[in-house]
């Protein structure tokens, strides 16, 4: 992952969504299946290897993480949720798309960020490996 900004639709306003530099995959197979994982690059450490209750929160927060079966049409790669770090994601995920040369771009149509209320575009950018 090379980015994952967020852009407040009223506002304009870009800034990053797992801080400025994220750790994330997201790989497509040939059988139509794909998976994504995205975290901030740097995640506090439970103080134990039970984390707390408030420690899971946060490293909840801090993360997320899919699979799926996936679709292409045209411009849009859709993502057949099956299986996700929060079940309300299981659905389909519109999200078009870019791919030149080695860097894939994915951005989310126009939503409702959970946390803030605001209409929102997330833009995700990854480099081929």
């Amino acid at each position: 992952m090379i980015s994952w900004t967020r852009e407040v639709l009223a506002t304009g306003q870009v800034t990053n969504a797992l801080g400025p530099d994220p750790i994330g995959y997201i790989a497509y197979h040939a059988d139509g299946r794909m998976m994504a994982f995205v975290a901030e690059r740097d995640r506090p450490r439970p103080s134990a290897d039970a984390p707390t209750a408030e420690e899971k929160v946060a490293l909840f927060d801090s993360m997320l993480a899919y699979s799926a079966s996936y679709t292409l049409e045209n411009d849009r790669v859709i993502h057949h949720v099956e299986a996700a770090w929060n079940p309300n994601w299981q659905m389909d995920l519109v999200r078009p798309f870019v791919l030149a040369g080695d860097k894939l771009v994915i951005s989310g149509a126009p939503g409702r960020d959970p946390l803030t209320g605001e209409d929102v575009i997330y833009r995700m950018e990854f480099h081929k490996m």
